[in-house]
């Protein structure tokens, strides 16, 4: 859209030139865009340049003009929830709803602020961020505003201030943890043995689900780590943790794991050493997400305890840059998706079809 009233302007230059009886001749080259390393190579390389953005006002596109989106998020293959979330901003930002959408996906915080950058620097109007580590984006946030760039966050917030986005439709993290830890209070074990299987270090979800329970653990003497290890949401590696475990002997109870792909991998360890599990098992199992096979595992009774994170995200996103477009500024700055813990003793068929994904 930029870019477009860009050509409008250069077109204006040409034609008072030539009144005045110059001859030179503009020339434009076409702005490539980054490449989605998780999709076919259909989208074109980054554009190398080195120009400073001058600033701007928002973006407000012509009429019949598609609103130009770059959106940075995590690898789809991290996880169910992920999968669900990447695909529902792939089916809603479309050229048929209005919008020419680029896409990057990618675990590593480093490679999505270098692409973000990319993005700035090729005027999207648009730049919405997953991002995979709370830290590190003053430099991106200060140049999408500069240019005039309008940030919206999504899924994960990352330690800014509010005046550096137009808006954030995200999960509630250290809410999701706290439900959790209170859920898990609620059993009244004399005893807590707890092995806690982190997620991707530093990123919004692991820094939410673990402080509740790090909170919890510093504050009562029969709360105690086994171990505390991060599997990077890795259902292999939370399985080989809690295969060490088993194998040390170390007596446990709880397996407080935050995402569900990295509870069925500790499942699996404890499955292949006869230890039960979940109703009325020896060892409580929670996990995080809204996969509908770990709800199903909560419902027969193999799991305790799911945390939903809700990953249908992208139609509140829509309306949003629609709204911003239409120069409305959004009723709230910061928009929690609706979520809620969920146990083997209270989950219902009907929660599994109405959550599940």
């Amino acid at each position: 859209m930029k870019k477009f009233l860009a050509m409008i302007l250069s077109l204006a230059m040409v034609l008072a030139l030539a009144a005045c009886g110059g001859n030179n001749e503009q020339k434009t080259n076409d702005d490539q865009t980054p490449a989605d390393t998780q999709q076919p190579a259909d989208d074109q390389q980054p554009a190398d340049t080195n120009e400073p953005s001058e600033p701007s006002e928002p973006a407000e596109p012509a009429s019949g003009e598609l609103i130009t989106v770059g959106i940075i998020n995590n690898d789809p293959n991290e996880s169910g929830y992920r999968t669900a979330n990447d695909a529902a901003m792939r089916a809603t930002f479309t050229e048929e709803n209005g919008y020419k959408a680029i896409f990057y996906n990618n675990n590593d915080a480093a490679q999505q602020i270098a692409t973000a950058q990319q993005m700035v620097q090729d005027e999207v109007d648009f730049l919405l961020l997953s991002p995979a580590s709370t830290t590190g984006w003053d430099t991106v946030l200060q140049d999408a505003q500069t240019a005039g760039t309008q940030v919206i966050l999504f899924d994960r917030k990352l330690e800014a201030d509010e005046s550096m986005y137009a808006a954030a439709v995200v999960s509630d993290m250290p809410a999701e943890g706290k439900t959790a830890v209170d859920w898990l209070a609620a059993q009244n074990l004399d005893e807590y043995n707890i092995i806690h299987i982190q997620g991707h270090m530093g990123s919004d979800a692991q820094l939410g689900r673990t402080g509740a329970l790090d909170e919890k653990v510093n504050a009562e003497a029969n709360w105690n780590y086994v171990t505390q290890q991060t599997a990077d949401w890795d259902e292999a590696t939370a399985r080989t943790i809690t295969q060490s475990v088993i194998d040390s002997g170390k007596p446990f109870n709880v397996i407080y794991a935050e995402n569900n792909g990295m509870a069925r991998g500790a499942v699996a360890a404890l499955d292949a050493n006869g230890i039960t599990h979940g109703k009325d098992g020896d060892v409580i199992v929670m996990g995080f997400d809204s996969d509908k096979w770990a709800f199903e595992a909560v419902l027969e009774g193999s799991w305790n305890y799911m945390g939903l994170c809700n990953p249908l995200q992208a139609d509140t996103v829509d309306g949003i840059i629609k709204d911003l477009v239409a120069g409305k500024t959004p009723a709230q700055k910061i928009i929690y998706t609706p979520e809620q813990g969920f146990d083997c003793d209270t989950l219902t068929q009907a929660d599994v079809d109405t959550y599940g994904t």
